[in-house]
């Protein structure tokens, strides 16, 4: 099995801090998640995640107006600059200082940012298609000026079209108007007259117009004007010029009550201006006349922060408390995305038999089924009424099953997306853990409040059994993948291998030497692999039920040091342990996480730790440094767990508002200093990614399959040209593709491959040397997902079954992956014809009775339907119906054979 897994996604959480910026085009939205930021195309309803990492949350983030430079600060005030086109970090840096505020000019050349009370003004790092020498700069960020007038925290900054001129704004109730370079007659100018932190400024589109709103709901209008009450005409021009000024003209009010102004956000070519409040509502006004057009409600909590894309479309809100992210089109008054993460920690994670979806449960009561190819959550289930510990799927169809602590067990049919089966127990329960049978007619369930483990029959919703023997709680439950054996584990230090289809239900007890957190079974149900509360491994025959090996994994689960802990991350390896185990597909590997920064990757064959992953470096987690910093480290204990809400300068965040000994009051409670953790894991199906659920998010790692250029006994005489030559000149085709799979270039192998006539697929796979046997298979199974030439790729798989059969059998374990790869697109395939099949049998059936109804009129009927609109129309028809695979089929029709 391959083992070179890499973070490739970050699903489950969509924001937490920070700004939110639009692409220059408008069509991607970038979010800080954490210490990451995560892309969102709105066009084609994807998301992917940057590959960088910050070592704290990220609290600024900046695009250059081009769109090819992302600039993310993080609290500390360390910022990386990354090239968006390539996902690569070109440079770090530290401004030394919290960063409040970030700004690029419409130029592109400067950048200002905010670091507490100072305004500095910094060059945009010159990239070759900016600069005329194309030659990168040695030191990409120097200084160009710094200015300090501010008495408190800048919170805006806003440039001029013309990027001559910028205002901040700042929480000391002023807004200042600063200068890029000295200007003949121009003096730093101080907007004063608000009661409040002023949250921002904006130029109008003729930068005759300042427009400024104020935390308590003002907006004021400014223009460089005389006094009102100038009416002395014999002033000459000089005293005209010195008496003007920028001047109050017009005061508007929100209006809102005891809600106050979180954000704001000013469309100057549409005069738009949008206010987000505190409580959860947002306003959309017309300038200069401060028109409302529409207030809508759109979270519960705070709005954090608005934006506007560039045609003023568009308006993007992030509501940190709940991690909601939306994107609102206000002229049709829709939602052009709506998502939000779990705000409690997820429990347990599985993924879809397809492997196309996974789906999460959290202790906030809320099922969530994410699509994996686009990062978005596509339903979420609300019915469970307390935290889910468990999530399950039956091995054939759309059947979901999930465990709650509000005793009860739910079926979901993730066709219709509703729950149409719930079971419960004679006596009030909370279940802990839960097994599915393959078959999908039996489940069973276990509960931290009682020993027994309860089993209820699919069909009928009934209670079938309660199976007694255990004398703790019930914690891990594991049906055998061929359905023959029930395995639970307990606290009392047992594990049981049950015959619950037999007709005496016995259960033979697996000694261990502590408490029972988590059970894994082999694919081929001949091993299970049982995690103990004191870290170690072990591994069990399932016929024989004698241990076979063990693994001592304390050394390895163990590292970081959270910030209450009185000893060492290098001592505390008594308390850590696996909390989640899981085979790989192939059951070659096995997969295990808990407490810890750490997942660990084992072979079973060898009893050996493979790889190991590292879940976040983000030091804003509790858990994540090997080594405590001294300084933060109080007589009253560690500064991050000391309250400071009863210090902060603002009356709305001093208050507290969570209901008194309840921990459920308030959803963001959980973000004081969470510690890192892994709370479950999954295989994909293929077994090509796995995914974990951690405390940042849900992290989807996967091998990397894009290799752009792989030489592979590579001479040279072996070129593209050459390629081409031989199989256009030659007509070689085996030589051919042979010095194309040397070359492994995609788009070369690909044109090779369709030039191949289907009358020779079976002579030229019949003479393939072997050692290119594993490389024909990877591209003929991606081929299959991608390619419309059905029959022209069923023919490649039928002649490599046919003339390496014996190899592929005898190897199966290396090319495991191809194979199921291959299986499910062959599936794929019957599935869309069969549908095709049966949609144009019912198409021909309704216009030939259309056409004898009529019998009188038949020959002209039959004309118009062939010659007029009607045929185009019933073709049109028979197209749209077909679905993917005539439609996406290209002008090379002689290789679909669907005649």
């Amino acid at each position: 099995m391959k083992t070179d897994f890499k973070f490739s996604n970050l699903l489950g959480t969509v924001y937490c801090q920070g700004n939110l910026l639009f692409s220059p085009d408008g069509t991607h939205l970038y979010s800080p998640v954490g210490n990451r930021v995560t892309v969102f195309n709105l066009v084609e309803n994807k998301s992917h995640t940057l590959p960088f990492a910050h070592r704290k949350n990220i609290s600024r983030i900046g695009l250059t107006p081009r769109g090819n430079l992302l600039l993310s600060v993080d609290e500390d005030g360390h910022a990386i600059l990354t090239n968006v086109l390539r996902r690569v970090s070109i440079y770090h840096f530290s401004f030394r200082s919290q960063v409040t505020a970030l700004a690029f000019s419409p130029s592109g050349r400067h950048f200002a940012v905010g670091l507490g009370r100072k305004t500095e003004v910094w060059h945009v790092p010159s990239t070759p298609d900016n600069n005329a020498e194309g030659v990168l700069d040695f030191a990409p960020f120097f200084r160009h000026h710094a200015h300090a007038g501010h008495f408190d925290d800048v919170r805006h900054i806003e440039w001029s079209t013309d990027s001559r001129f910028f205002l901040t704004a700042s929480k000391d109730l002023t807004v200042r108007i600063w200068s890029l370079n000295p200007e003949e007659g121009f003096q730093p100018t101080v907007l004063s007259g608000h009661k409040q932190g002023v949250v921002g400024a904006w130029f109008s589109q003729d930068q005759e117009t300042i427009y400024t709103v104020s935390k308590d709901g003002a907006v004021f209008m400014w223009k460089y004007v005389k006094p009102k009450n100038q009416e002395d005409d014999a002033m000459d021009e000089d005293d005209d010029e010195a008496d003007m000024r920028w001047r109050i003209v017009e005061r508007h009010y929100f209006m809102q009550g005891s809600s106050h102004v979180r954000c704001a956000a000013f469309h100057p070519d549409s005069n738009l201006l949008v206010a987000g409040f505190s409580d959860g509502i947002f306003g959309l006004y017309e300038m200069p006349d401060f028109n409302n057009i529409h207030k809508l409600s759109i979270s519960q909590n705070d709005i954090d922060f608005v934006t506007i894309n560039k045609s003023g479309e568009w308006l993007a809100f992030g509501a940190s408390k709940l991690g909601q992210l939306l994107v609102w089109e206000w002229q049709s008054e829709s939602y052009i995305l709506k998502q939000q993460g779990h705000f409690d920690s997820m429990n347990s994670l599985v993924y879809s038999p397809d492997g196309r979806r996974i789906i999460t449960t959290a202790d906030d009561g809320k099922i969530k089924v994410w699509d994996v190819e686009s990062g978005f959550c596509i339903v979420t289930f609300t019915e469970h009424t307390s935290g889910v510990t468990a999530c399950e799927f039956a091995k054939k169809g759309n059947v979901l099953f999930t465990a709650s602590l509000d005793g009860s067990i739910r079926a979901w049919d993730l066709i219709r997306y509703r729950n149409f089966r719930t079971f419960t127990a004679p006596t009030r329960l909370s279940f802990s853990c839960m097994a599915v049978d393959p078959s999908g007619e039996v489940v069973a369930a276990g509960s931290l409040d009682s020993f027994d483990v309860h089993i209820w029959s699919v069909q009928t919703g009934q209670l079938l059994d309660q199976l007694a023997g255990h004398e703790g709680p019930v914690s891990a439950l594991a049906f055998a993948p061929d359905g023959t054996s029930l395995i639970s584990g307990s606290w009392d230090r047992t594990a049981r291998v049950w015959s619950i289809f037999s007709r005496t239900q016995t259960s033979e007890p697996l000694q261990l030497q502590a408490d029972v957190l988590d059970i894994a079974v082999r694919p081929d149900s001949l091993q299970i692999a049982v995690s103990t509360l004191d870290g170690q491994l072990t591994f069990w025959s399932m016929s024989e039920g004698e241990q076979v090996a063990g693994l001592d994994g304390r050394r390895d689960v163990s590292g970081g040091r959270k910030f209450s802990d009185r000893r060492t991350a290098a001592n505390t390896t008594g308390t850590k342990a696996f909390h989640t185990i899981r085979y790989s597909a192939d059951g070659s590997c096995l997969l295990a996480g808990g407490n810890s920064k750490y997942i660990c990757l084992y072979s079973v064959t060898t009893m050996v730790m493979l790889k190991k992953f590292t879940v976040s470096v983000n030091l804003s987690l509790s858990g994540t440094q090997e080594f405590l910093n001294s300084k933060l480290l109080t007589e009253a204990g560690p500064t991050g767990e000391l309250d400071s809400q009863g210090e902060e300068s603002d009356r709305e965040n001093r208050r507290d508002d969570s209901l008194p000994g309840s921990k459920r009051g308030d959803p963001s409670a959980r973000k004081k200093l969470p510690a890192v953790r892994v709370t479950g894991l999954g295989f994909s199906p293929a077994g090509t990614a796995f995914c974990a659920a951690s405390t940042e998010g849900l992290l989807i790692y996967s091998l990397d399959q894009t290799v752009q250029f792989d030489p592979f006994d590579l001479n040279m005489e072996i070129t593209p040209a050459s390629t081409l030559a031989v199989l256009e000149n030659e007509k070689d085709y085996l030589k051919a593709l042979v010095m194309g799979f040397r070359l492994n270039e995609a788009g070369l192998i690909r044109r090779v491959f369709q030039a191949v006539p289907p009358t020779a697929v079976g002579l030229v796979v019949a003479d393939m040397p072997t050692v290119y046997v594993p490389r024909l298979l990877r591209f003929v199974a991606a081929q299959t997902e991608e390619s419309p030439h059905i029959e022209f790729c069923l023919l490649w798989i039928r002649a490599l079954v046919d003339k390496h059969g014996g190899w592929l059998s005898a190897n199966r374990a290396r090319i495991d992956v191809e194979l199921r790869v291959v299986s499910r697109a062959v599936a794929r395939m019957r599935d869309e014809i069969r549908r095709l099949a049966d949609e144009n049998v019912y198409m021909v059936d309704y216009l030939l009775g259309q056409a004898e109804k009529d019998s009188s009129r038949k020959s002209t009927g039959a004309r118009r339907v062939v010659d007029g609109d009607s045929g185009e129309m019933a073709g049109n028809m028979l197209v749209e119906m077909n679905g993917d695979a005539v439609s996406d089929a290209s002008d090379d029709d002689e290789w679909l054979g669907l005649e």
